[in-house]
């Protein structure tokens, strides 16, 4: 099929060309970046926390006493919940990843210096890494001794007293790239802090773009406020009775407290997501309907062309044109209007992302999701004119001569 007569008969037929070459760049461009939002978002749901999934469950205390002595209290909660049937370990933390209680701070490799990351830090109760389930790939746990003593100030007050830490691996390569940081010093304030251990993956409890999401450290402090987060790990059978048990115990030491978000790390987790799964959910539906769209578009106008041209396809009939040349020339007509809208909608797309880059931190779209679209919309464009190129090519010869 030659591409001049093609080409001559768009150019007569400009308007209704251009609007289909607006139509299919405005759905390049869009579907390029809801299909490239709904993958970042799914990769998101998929990411490991780090922590023992399938075997935890947690529960909040919030104390009512502001005489209260919390450290005193949560031993003798955690000494309560380790007692039932079930429980392997048990520790009191004050944030976990997805509950959003993130306390972050600035890690600095020099007194004064500028910080190289912003980090989560989490504290807890020996016990803590047992109990989350963390994988130790380097160095050790905290030894009894490092903790910060009861009768020191914890928290921001207590920061400077903190003599080790244990990191995750993205923030060992972050802040010591190609190095063993073991027995290295970082500056979370105006002290040094030992590393002594590097865990593989701990999420942040508020998850962020790219590897910023596993920078966390462990502090050997107590939780000292009067809320606090129990964790207990059990057998994932378990884990409705442990709860329920638990909940039980605490209210039977003192019912002068309040206890929430009673729930497994799964339901955290689904809870923390749902409202990605619903977006995931309204973009798909949106592309869908945006490329429905524009299939009944480019069905329609090539219906209209074939209306249109039945005396001219019946005369190039009679001439000794086959089916199979009406039949290419639709589809390469076809081909050109979604190529030229095609080659605008990459445009579009680069420019609608940067725009999302710049309002919404979304990541830079990948020349790959450009690929696939332009691919989409032909395959899309072929089978949407297949029909009414398939009426045209069954147009007898004899249709030249009715209005003869």
């Amino acid at each position: 099929m030659s591409l001049p007569p093609t080409v001559a008969s768009l150019k007569r037929h400009k308007l209704t060309a251009l609007l289909l070459v607006l139509q299919v760049s405005l759905t390049c461009a869009i579907v390029c970046n809801v299909a490239f939002m709904i993958a970042h978002r799914t990769t998101q749901l998929r990411q490991p926390s780090g922590v023992a999934e399938d075997e935890l469950v947690m529960i909040d205390s919030t104390d009512l006493d502001d005489n209260a002595q919390p450290l005193v209290r949560h031993d003798t909660d955690l000494a309560a919940l380790r007692q039932i049937a079930g429980v392997k370990s048990v520790a009191a933390i004050d944030a976990l990843p997805f509950n959003l209680n993130d306390w972050s701070n600035g890690i600095a490799l020099a007194p004064n210096a500028p910080s190289r990351a912003v980090a989560t830090a989490y504290n807890g109760t020996p016990g803590e890494l047992a109990t989350l389930g963390l994988h130790l790939i380097e160095g050790r746990d905290f030894l009894t001794n490092e903790y910060v003593p009861i009768d020191s100030a914890h928290d921001w007050a207590g920061i400077d007293r903190v003599p080790v830490t244990i990191i995750t691996r993205a923030l060992v390569e972050k802040l010591f790239p190609g190095q063993d940081p073991l027995g290295k010093s970082m500056y979370p304030d105006d002290k040094p802090v030992r590393i002594v251990g590097v865990v593989d993956h701990l999420l942040r409890p508020h998850v962020r773009e790219g590897t910023d999401s596993e920078y966390a450290t462990l502090f050997p402090m107590l939780p000292d406020s009067n809320d606090v987060t129990y964790v207990m790990r059990t057998s994932s059978q378990d884990r409705d009775r442990v709860l329920k048990q638990a909940a039980d115990a605490l209210n039977h030491l003192d019912d002068n407290r309040i206890l929430q978000h009673s729930q497994t790390f799964t339901q955290l987790r689904t809870d923390y997501f749902h409202r990605s799964r619903t977006m995931i959910a309204l973009l798909i539906a949106a592309a869908a309907g945006l490329l429905f769209v524009t299939a009944l578009g480019i069905a329609g106008l090539a219906s209209f062309w074939v209306q249109q041209r039945k005396r001219s396809i019946g005369i190039r009939r009679a001439v000794g044109a086959t089916r199979g040349d009406i039949l290419r020339y639709f589809q390469t007509e076809n081909f050109l209007i979604v190529t030229t809208g095609v080659m605008l909608g990459s445009l579009l797309a680069y420019s609608l992302n940067l725009m999302l880059m710049q309002h919404y931190e979304q990541p830079r779209l990948p020349v790959l999701y450009l690929a696939i679209g332009a691919v989409a919309l032909w395959l899309l464009g072929q089978l949407a004119v297949l029909g009414p190129a398939l009426r045209a090519a069954a147009v007898p010869p004899v249709v030249a001569t009715r209005s003869l």
